[in-house]
C-alpha cells in the first residue's frame, strides 16, 4: 500500500461555542497518528435543518488553516454528496478547497435519497458506515475506510478525533 497522509476533522457544539479537533495519520503497511489540532469557535452559525454545512464548515475551515502537513485527503463526519444535485459537508469542503483536495465522506446515519455512496461494514457490525468521496474513486476510498485500524464500526482514528473535540 501506498502511503498515505489524511485528516479527519470532527466538530462538538457547546452552548455558546464549539471544538474542531483534527487527527493527521500516516497509513501504510502500518497507521500512526502525526498530530492532532483543536480550535474553539466563539462564533458559530445557528443549526439549520438541512443545511448542516454552513455551521459546520467554517470550523474545519478555521481548524484547517493550522494544519501543517501536505494531506493526501481529508475525512470528514458526513456525506459528500447527498444526491446528484445535492452535496452533503463533504461536497461544500471539497468546493472551499478548490476541487485540489480530495475528501472522503464517513457517515454513521443513512441520508433519504443518497446515492453515490459505498456501504462499508467493519468489523461485527450489522450497521453500515456509508462512504463516499469527491475527487477519489469511491472503491478506493471505501477499500481505504474499511482497512483503518479497529475492531469495530468505527475506525480507531475516526473515534479518537470524536474524543478529542468533545474534550474539554
Amino acid at each position: 500500500m501506498k502511503s498515505v497522509i489524511a485528516a479527519c476533522f470532527d466538530v462538538y457544539y457547546y452552548e455558546n461555542y464549539a471544538k474542531a479537533s483534527c487527527v493527521v495519520f500516516q497509513k501504510d503497511e502500518e497507521e500512526r497518528i502525526l498530530a492532532e489540532y483543536n480550535v474553539l469557535i466563539d462564533e458559530i452559525n445557528e443549526y439549520i435543518p438541512g443545511q448542516f454545512y454552513k455551521r459546520e464548515l467554517p470550523c474545519i475551515l478555521k481548524l484547517l488553516d493550522k494544519v501543517k502537513e501536505n494531506l493526501d485527503f481529508i475525512i470528514v463526519d458526513s456525506f459528500v454528496w447527498l444526491n446528484d444535485s445535492k452535496k452533503g459537508l463533504g461536497g461544500y469542503l471539497y468546493e472551499a478547497l478548490n476541487c485540489k483536495t480530495p475528501v472522503i465522506g464517513v457517515a454513521k446515519t443513512f441520508f433519504k435519497d443518497s446515492t453515490n455512496y459505498l456501504e462499508v461494514y467493519r468489523g461485527n457490525s450489522n450497521k453500515p458506515l456509508y462512504v463516499s468521496a469527491a475527487n477519489l474513486d469511491l472503491n478506493y476510498a471505501a477499500q481505504f475506510i474499511k482497512e483503518l485500524n479497529g475492531e469495530y464500526r468505527m475506525p480507531q482514528v475516526l473515534k479518537r478525533v470524536d474524543q478529542l473535540s468533545r474534550e474539554a
